[in-house]
Order: structure tokens, then C-alpha cells, then sequence
């Protein structure tokens, strides 16, 4: 699932480069101009020219001369991250008790894993697959958490309007933000924009155990590392929009792994010590190399899998046993031709 979910989430961020790279034009002397033909000018007429309109009217609430532009980008930003904040603390209340909750099933998957690896027999296979399941679902668990992904492609769109907001408008581009042009990138934005990543990336491993901390020590650098690039290649602009989000991102991990993380393990230990996990498995039905064994219970899903095909083998057998009674034995054969020959 680590696997996958890294996979998504390179191509998103692989599709929202491909839309902010694709909609750029150039005329001759270097002036950004809107496209007017084409997918592009889809983009622009669907995203980016309402972005632009809706940036000016914050800048003109704001006074619309000097920093409006670049504050009017940052309110905007808090206030979508704002949005969409609930939606990600409710994700990362359901991952989190998913990685809780398997962190006491460890033991148990451990063994399964190991197994899994060793075996070579296609029943063995099932029968730990089924078993492994069992450990899940009678502890209250699942085998696939939440991707929690829907965040990231509901910016997509937002970067990408932004990208042309900023680019084709003339006004906004040339406009500065505590001196630095929005329309040009900005080293200074783009290294403050990175640290805030990089704080929310070392607060989340501050919460997290030992084990977890092993394989999140290469993904937290992802994000850090991919802002930093993008602002790079882009506006100041859209710096400012990392930058905002960033901001927003410290706070909610604060909420996450200083308010959050620790009333679930609270919960999870007071439910466990109540009522303590269902053990499916344990160390004795596994020989010394690891490989299962007859000791080890069949699960309910592999079981009711052999069952069918049970079945179906003694139904074919029925069918078979029936076919074969039915069909006439040469004796019987001989002795209706001698009847037809004393008839004639």
C-alpha cells in the first residue's frame, strides 16, 4: 500500500507540473500571453481567467496598489486551506487509527509475512491470505487505509488557475510583494516557502513510533524537496500560494500530532486493556524456518472457498456416479440381443 500510495501521489504532482508547464506562451519578445486556441485556452477560459478576476477583486478589497496582489494571493490561500482543512483532519483521524491499530496486529501480521514468503504451495498461500484478512476484520481493522489523496487532485486546478492568473495578467505580474515581482520566481519566497514544509515534515515524525519513523524518514523530504523545485520554476506568485500553504500545513500537523494522535492512542489502549485484540494466529503454528503448518486454524474465507470447491468436486462426482449406472454394461447388452434372437 506504501508503494501505491507513493505512485499515486508522484503522478499527481507528475499531471499538476504537466498543467502548470503546459499552459504557458510566449510571444517573440518574451511577454506572457493568454492562449487563444486549443486545450489551453480551455484551461485559461475554465480556471485561469476566473482565478484572475477573482484575484483582482481581493486586491481591490485590499487597496489594490503595492503588496494587494501578493496578500490577496496569501488570503486566498488560507482561505481554501481552510476548507479544506476538516476534510484532511478527518483522513488522518481515520489513517491514524488504521496505523495504531496495526501496530498492536504486528505480531500477529509478522508472522503471516514471513510465511507468505516462505511458502511455495499455492494453498499455503491462501490459507495465509485468508488468515491475514481474519486478523483485520476480527479486530476491527482493514488491509486498505485511507489513500487519502483527494486533497492533493482538488489542487490541481487551483495551481493551475493560478499559474495562468498570475502569467497573463499583465497588472498582477508586474506587481511586487514587499519588492519581489510576482510574475518572476523569487529565491527568497521559495526557501521560506520550503522551510514550512520541512517543519511540518519533522513535526510529523515527532508523533510517530520507531518502526514508522524508518519508513517515513525518506517520504518526508518529497514534500520539502518538490516545493522547492516548483517554485523555482515558477512565479513568485505561485511561491506565495506554497508559502500560504505551508503555513496552514504547521498548524494542522499541530493539531494532528500534539491533539489528535494522542487521544486516539488514549482511546485504542483504554478499548484494548478492556477488551484485548483477538489473536488468530501465534507462534506455534509455524515450524522453526517460519513456514505454517497443520496447527495453524483455516480461516473463514479460505474455508468457505475449499468448501465450494467441495462442492462443486462432489457434485461433478454425483453427476458422474449417476451417468455411470445409467449407462448399460456389455452383460447387459448380451442378454437383450439373446432375448430379440429368441423372439425371431
Amino acid at each position: 500500500m506504501k508503494n501505491k500510495k507513493r505512485i499515486v501521489t508522484a503522478a499527481s504532482l507528475s499531471t499538476m507540473l504537466l498543467f502548470l508547464a503546459a499552459c504557458g506562451r510566449k510571444t517573440a519578445q518574451g511577454v506572457m500571453t493568454a492562449p487563444t486556441h486549443g486545450p489551453y485556452a480551455w484551461l485559461y477560459n475554465v480556471l485561469g481567467h476566473p482565478m484572475q478576476r477573482l484575484l483582482e477583486w481581493f486586491a481591490g478589497v485590499l487597496g489594490g496598489a503595492g503588496t494587494a496582489y501578493g496578500i490577496a494571493i496569501l488570503v486566498f490561500t488560507i482561505i481554501i486551506r481552510l476548507i479544506l482543512m476538516p476534510s484532511m483532519l478527518k483522513n488522518q483521524r481515520k489513517m491514524t487509527e488504521q496505523q495504531e491499530k496495526a501496530k498492536i496486529l504486528k505480531p500477529q501480521l509478522d508472522l503471516l509475512q514471513k510465511a507468505a514468503k516462505l511458502s511455495s504451495d499455492q494453498n499455503d498461500t491462501m490459507r495465509i491470505n485468508g488468515l491475514m484478512q481474519d486478523v483485520y476484520k476480527k479486530n476491527g481493522s482493514s488491509m486498505i487505509p485511507s489513500m487519502g489523496c483527494l486533497t492533493l487532485i482538488i489542487q490541481l486546478p487551483i495551481l493551475s488557475g493560478l499559474y495562468q492568473a498570475v502569467a497573463y495578467s499583465k497588472e498582477m505580474s508586474a506587481s511586487t510583494f514587499f519588492g519581489i515581482q510576482l510574475g518572476k520566481p523569487s529565491i527568497v519566497i521559495t526557501i521560506v516557502a520550503t522551510i514550512f514544509y520541512a517543519i511540518q515534515a519533522w513535526m510529523s515524525l515527532q508523533s510517530a513510533t520507531p518502526d514508522q519513523r524508518k519508513s517515513m524518514s525518506t517520504m518526508m523530504w518529497v514534500g520539502p524537496i518538490m516545493t522547492f523545485w516548483i517554485s523555482m520554476i515558477s512565479s513568485a506568485g505561485l511561491g506565495l500560494y506554497f508559502l500560504g500553504t505551508g503555513i496552514i500545513m504547521v498548524v494542522q500537523q499541530a493539531i494532528i500530532s500534539y491533539a489528535i494522535v494522542p487521544s486516539i492512542r488514549k482511546r485504542l489502549d483504554a478499548e484494548y486493556e478492556k477488551e484485548p485484540p483477538v489473536i488468530v494466529v501465534s507462534p506455534d503454528m509455524f515450524d522453526e524456518d517460519g513456514r505454517i503448518t497443520d496447527r495453524a486454524p483455516v480461516a473463514s474465507s479460505f474455508a468457505q472457498m475449499q468448501g465450494f470447491a467441495a462442492g462443486n468436486e462432489a457434485a461433478s462426482d454425483g453427476e458422474t456416479s449417476s451417468s455411470e449406472s445409467a449407462t448399460p454394461t456389455a452383460d447387459d447388452l448380451r442378454a437383450r440381443n439373446k432375448g430379440k434372437q429368441h423372439r425371431e
